[in-house]
This record gives C-alpha cells, sequence and structure tokens, in this order.
C-alpha cells in the first residue's frame, strides 16, 4: 500500500479518493474551499487538506514528504503545474501527473518533461494509470488473439542510460517505441533509455507480471 495526494476535491480528485482509498491505500486530498470535501463519501478515510496545494506546508500537512504519487486536477492551469513542480523538484515524488485544461501548454510542459494530461483526453482512469504502484504495465493494445499486449513499461532508474536492446534482452520484450519530450520515436541502433522517457513495449500477456519484476529492479549487475 501507498500514500497519494491529491490536489483539488472537484469530479476527478473526488473519483481517484475513492478509488485509492477503497483499494487500501493511504489518501490526502487537499482543497482551497473546504465545502468541497462534502463531495466525499462517508465512508472515506483518507485525510482532508484545506489549503493551496502548491503551498509547502499545505503539501506537508498531506505528509507529502512521504507520497509515492502526487495528482494535480484541481480546475487551475497555472496552480495544477506549479503544484506538480513543487511536489517533484521539493519533495522529490517519484510519480507526479497534472492535468492542464490547454492542450497547446500541456504539450510544452511535456516538452520540459513534466508529466501532464489535457482535460480533452482526461479521465481518472488514466491518472490512475499513471500513479497506482500495482499497474506497472499499462496495457495500451492486445492483438487479436489476446496473447501480445502493447504495454507501457516502469522501468527503474538504474536503467537509464542503458540501451533499449539491454532492456529488451532483459525482459524479454520488444521496444516498439518511445515516448521523449512529448512525442514518439522510434528506436534504433544505439538508442538508450533517457530520464522522463515513457517505454512503449510488446510483449506475452502471460509475462507482464515478470516483466514488471524484471524492469522494476536495476540492470542485474548493478544487484551484484
Amino acid at each position: 500500500m501507498a500514500h497519494f495526494v491529491i490536489m483539488g476535491c472537484g469530479r476527478v480528485g473526488v473519483s481517484l479518493a475513492h478509488t485509492l482509498d477503497e483499494s487500501g491505500h493511504s489518501v490526502a486530498i487537499i482543497d482551497q474551499d473546504d465545502r468541497a470535501f462534502r463531495r466525499l463519501r462517508g465512508s472515506f478515510g483518507g485525510r482532508k487538506v484545506t489549503g493551496v496545494g502548491f503551498d509547502r506546508d499545505t503539501l506537508k500537512n498531506a505528509d507529502i514528504e512521504n507520497a509515492y504519487a502526487f495528482a494535480a486536477v484541481s480546475s487551475g492551469d497555472n496552480s495544477n503545474i506549479l503544484a506538480t513542480r513543487v511536489a517533484r523538484e521539493i519533495f522529490h515524488v517519484p510519480h507526479v501527473v497534472a492535468r492542464i485544461y490547454d492542450p497547446g501548454r500541456a504539450e510544452i510542459y511535456q516538452r520540459l518533461g513534466i508529466p501532464t494530461v489535457a482535460a480533452v483526453r482526461w479521465s481518472a482512469d488514466q491518472v490512475l494509470r499513471r500513479i497506482l504502484p500495482e499497474q506497472s504495465i499499462n496495457g495500451d493494445f492486445r492483438e487479436s488473439s489476446g496473447r501480445l499486449i502493447l504495454g507501457e513499461l516502469a522501468l527503474h532508474d538504474g536503467w537509464l542510460g542503458r540501451s533499449v536492446k539491454e532492456i529488451e534482452s532483459a525482459a524479454g520484450v520488444r521496444v516498439a517505441y518511445l515516448t521523449r519530450f512529448g512525442e514518439g520515436m522510434l528506436p534504433v541502433s544505439g538508442t538508450s533509455y533517457q530520464e522522463g522517457d515513457v517505454v512503449h513495449a510488446m510483449m506475452e500477456t502471460v509475462a507482464t507480471d515478470e516483466v514488471a519484476r524484471v524492469l522494476s529492479k536495476p540492470p542485474r549487475e548493478e544487484q551484484e
């Protein structure tokens, strides 16, 4: 189980909070207006924090220092991106995502390495796929027999700088493409995994747990 901090107690924030809470995770939800917390179910067991989501003291009250992930889903683009940067750069939260209404602005921030999702493509499911620890492989496509899946991989930081070929060999996958600075790119000979990259690979559906296990750890030689 992990601790999650959500900024914004609107429709998406409430959906995220309920889903994570019901899954047994620790949750803190932040909103400037304490009346927003009325949207939460009476059974919600998480923490409700009134304050500005990019304020350090407010974030500390939400236990940001122990957070596995932070999701900024308020109605303000500037607030969301600022809060996300504070969570990542000041508190070093490993998984962050910001909801952005302006698709053009979202693309700019994505190019700067700040994970964003434009509101026109937004759903609570999308942010859950990015921040839930158990969903280390996010399936995007299955071929007709169901035997193969194209998924988004989560890699340990120990793989940074390693070649795509090394990743394929260790995990038994075929890397289809990378998303780098918000744009898709096809790997070529010598392409390496860089910070901020999103790796999309084909693999056998039955092997996804093993692939996730291998890539959640640093390359073998670093463990010895």
